[in-house]
């Protein structure tokens, strides 16, 4: 992706009326796509699956993201939907050069952030006392 200040989260809180043409996009024969797409207007945004669908994600500098779509991904914020800003549940970081996306076992990379949608597997076997 290429330098410039971008909105990291679940981009169905800032992408508005575009977020249908997101998911035509990455929804093909029942199955989500994730890497780097663009939209018909040249949005250009990374998306990937979370390991587990919805819920607040951490990255390592304990920022938290919400997620309600079962992804987390990266825009620009000059292309988020007016008013959209205000009312996301994400993050903005200024990436001063291009950077790379990906995701690996659950943990989802956008430049340096990293983002685990995994965490750590809790044992249901045991019975709690109360």
């Amino acid at each position: 992706m290429k330098a410039g200040k971008y909105y990291v989260g679940d981009l169905c809180y800032v992408l508005g009326d575009r977020w249908t043409e997101v998911c035509d996009l990455i929804i093909v024969d029942h199955n989500c796509l994730d890497g780097e797409f663009e939209l018909k207007d040249g949005t250009k945004f990374a998306i990937y699956g979370t390991a587990y669908g919805d819920g607040v994600y951490p990255d390592q500098h304990g920022n938290g993201y919400p997620v309600d779509s079962g992804s987390i991904g990266c825009v620009l914020v000059d292309d988020i939907t007016e008013g959209h800003l205000e009312i996301t549940l994400g993050n903005t970081f200024d990436f001063e050069e291009d950077f790379e996306t990906s995701e690996e076992d659950g943990i989802i990379r956008i430049g340096e952030i990293e983002i685990d949608t995994k965490g750590e597997e809790e044992d249901y076997d045991e019975e709690e006392e109360y």
